[in-house]
């Protein structure tokens, strides 16, 4: 009996995380469409992919399933990958060869 009331506690809990990052989602979001500048969507940008991170991993213990966190350790190396490319093409206006100063 007490179980129970822990995982309804639990499921609570976890509904209100996965609300309150799909907010932060959201004001990520304006963020990176009102940003005066280019670093500042970037930094928009690469927090939206962190909470989407984030938010697949609530969604995964919410549901019971371990394999969304596959997905979500997936997704936040596409995220890495694709910030460090859009930095490098912001500097040097090219994705390929090395960097001339």
């Amino acid at each position: 009996m007490a179980d129970d009331h822990l995982s309804t506690i639990s499921y609570g809990v976890l509904a209100v995380t996965s609300f309150a990052v799909l907010l932060t989602m959201t004001l990520a979001l304006i963020r990176a469409t009102l940003g005066p500048t280019v670093f500042d969507r970037v930094l928009a940008l690469n927090m939206f992919g962190t909470k989407t991170v984030l938010f697949i991993s609530v969604l995964s213990f919410l549901n019971g399933r371990t394999d969304f966190l596959d997905l979500a350790l997936l997704y936040s190396l596409m995220n890495f990958i694709g910030m460090v490319a859009l930095l490098r093409f912001t500097q040097y206006n090219d994705f390929g060869g090395s960097p001339t100063p």
